[in-house]
């Protein structure tokens, strides 16, 4: 039995179609059914429930927002993660929990080991790292996975965003400094469940494959779908936001290679699936 939390979200909403696809027994739940934030709540539910593994999709991801709801980020990245580890920990279930490749200080342009320099430049990546913590501090069995520029069939994200922009607009400014890899949610369902069912605990950096910068991955969606939008590309500096993002976010896949893990698709394959998917 699996409990997949953030069921309502991008990842979660995949990863429980992806265990229902493979007929494993699972349960999708949002803060509605158990609220992560408090311990009591989810200490009983997981003990009334005693599942073999929980997949801990939900968190708090408004980037730019935490910077000033710090407490509330911390709240659910942190304790959060925390109540669910030690729930984990009474009913001996293993805990899969989603981190970001916002835990680095995005310096040079080499990919981020797992143990590289941690160095988060906001309170999302921060809150994200102490969460890390707290799964290690607490269990034995969890699986800490980090992803990034993640884009799926359920809630908003970049590729609709610029689908939507692109049918409006004749032009649009977008940053090409920043450097990293698309996530498609579909594809880490699949990674996330043969990790559910194994035993090779750890950190992992799971993307899909290939680097590119938010400028290249526009233009890729643009030329994929046919929309006239040309993409100018920018620096970060031209675009200030309130969080400050990583220049380079890419992530080396090694601990998923040395676990005999399957990498994703690149993720030019996988912006074409989603297209497909969309329509």
């Amino acid at each position: 039995m699996i409990l997949v939390t953030g069921v309502n979200g991008q990842l979660g909403f995949d990863v429980v179609k992806e265990l229902k696809r493979r007929d494993i027994e699972c349960l999708g739940i949002d803060r509605k059914e158990m609220d992560i934030t408090d311990r009591d709540a989810v200490r009983e539910y997981v003990n009334k429930l005693k599942p073999d593994c929980v997949i801990h999709c939900a968190a708090y991801t408004a980037v730019d927002r935490a910077e000033d709801e710090e407490e509330m980020c911390t709240k659910v990245n942190v304790y959060g993660a925390e109540n669910i580890a030690k729930a984990c920990k009474e009913v001996n279930a293993k805990m899969i929990y989603i981190s970001t490749d916002y835990v680095f200080g995005g310096q040079g342009n080499e990919p981020f080991e797992v143990d590289g320099n941690i160095g988060p430049l906001s309170v999302y990546g921060k809150t994200k790292h102490e969460g890390e913590l707290k799964v290690k501090e607490v269990l034995d069995k969890y699986f800490i996975v980090r992803i990034s520029w993640v884009f799926g069939i359920n809630g908003n994200n970049f590729v609709k965003t610029m689908l939507r922009l692109g049918g409006e607009k004749e032009s649009l400014n977008v940053v090409c400094d920043q450097i990293g890899s698309p996530t498609y949610t579909a594809d880490l369902a699949l990674l996330l469940c043969d990790m559910a069912a194994s035993e090779k605990y750890g950190v992992y950096h799971a993307t899909n494959e290939g680097f590119c910068s938010w400028a290249e991955f526009a233009d890729e969606i643009m030329k994929k779908t046919g929309l006239d939008c040309k993409i100018n590309p920018i620096h970060t500096s031209q675009y200030p936001t309130k969080a400050v993002r990583p220049f380079n976010s890419k992530l080396s896949k090694k601990t998923l290679v040395e676990s005999k893990f399957e990498l994703l698709p690149n993720w030019k394959d996988a912006l074409n699936r989603y297209l497909a998917e969309l329509r």
